[in-house]
């Protein structure tokens, strides 16, 4: 009897011990955020399936898949950063690596790295269908970006001062954008600028929020503002063509919009004539469209000082 009260107290003990290692482990678990690549269109699903190792074989069923994990994960207590997977990104990074692609653990290695450089949003328990759109456009503003970016940093230093012609058109981007929210009164301001370069067209989308409080800051996304300020500066740097539409909603008045077009390096205000017939254009046909009921178009107003390189 008492070798077998021994044993029992013995294997109770060992119970109680690998019960708390493993009540050890998954508090632990909850401190390592995690990263899921997301296959966000049929056409990149479609890609993948050539991996044999890959193994869904339906898009929905996939993104379904998805939505479980992640709601599961979210369940535990764990932080979710859902990212995009791309496949020919994925196979140059398996070519540069010298991994097979054709294997789970590349994947995961892959996907590990996209949390910190690609396109990617936390998980908040919004279903997968509903971050698909977030997510690309997420990678348009991040391609926008950097190609914005690398068109400042290509236009070099002002031959009479010596200046940087990139950095300065930041500056003044920067200012502008600020003059613009708080000269437009309180209320919700919706931004769109618009820039023709050589190989695309760069278009910026801002939200910002000025509070009725004259002396508080206005709100603006940090990831928004930068995307924005980099087209406006590239526009702003390079001396061509291109405009800025701002639309204010303010409760209990009707919407106003302001435009501006960009000249020679400058953020010149349109008249109220001009942004009526901009806004009222068919932008494809040229063709007169009807003007929105309950909207009221401005004219611009004075953000941007001479470009001191033109």
């Amino acid at each position: 009897m008492s070798g077998t009260h021994h044993t029992t107290g013995h294997t109770t003990g060992q119970t109680a011990h690998e019960g708390a290692e493993a009540s050890r482990r998954r508090t632990l678990r909850r401190e390592v955020p995690g990263t899921v690549g997301l296959l966000a269109d049929a056409g990149d699903f479609a890609a993948m399936r050539r991996y044999r190792s890959f193994a869904f074989e339906d898009h929905q069923d996939y993104l379904r898949a998805v939505d479980a994990l992640l709601r599961s994960l979210a369940d535990e207590g764990i932080h979710t950063t859902v990212a995009l997977f791309d496949p020919q990104a994925y196979a140059e990074f398996c070519d540069d690596n010298g991994l097979d692609p054709d294997s789970a653990a590349s994947r995961t290695r892959f996907t590990a790295e996209l949390a910190g450089s690609g396109p990617a949003l936390p998980y908040t328990g919004r279903p997968v269908d509903e971050m698909v759109p977030l997510l690309i456009d997420e990678a348009v503003r991040q391609s926008t970006w950097e190609y914005a970016t690398a068109l400042l940093a290509g236009v070099g230093a002002c031959a009479d001062c010596g200046e940087d012609i990139g950095r300065a058109a930041f500056e003044r981007a920067t200012a502008a954008l600020t003059r613009l929210v708080e000269q437009a009164g309180p209320g919700h301001h919706h931004l769109v600028c618009s820039v023709p370069t050589e190989e695309e067209q760069l278009v910026a989308v801002l939200h910002a929020e000025a509070p009725d409080d004259p002396d508080g800051p206005p709100s603006v996304a940090d990831r928004e503002g930068l995307g924005f300020v980099a087209v406006l500066a590239a526009g702003l740097a390079l001396g061509g063509t291109g405009g800025l539409v701002l639309r204010s909603t303010t409760p209990g008045f009707a919407d106003r919009v302001h435009g501006w077009r960009l000249d020679r390096g400058r953020l010149v205000p349109l008249s109220a004539a001009a942004v009526f017939n901009a806004y009222c254009t068919d932008a494809d046909t040229g063709e007169p469209v009807a003007p929105e009921p309950g909207v009221e178009y401005c004219p611009g107003y004075e953000v941007d000082g001479p470009d001191p390189h033109s």
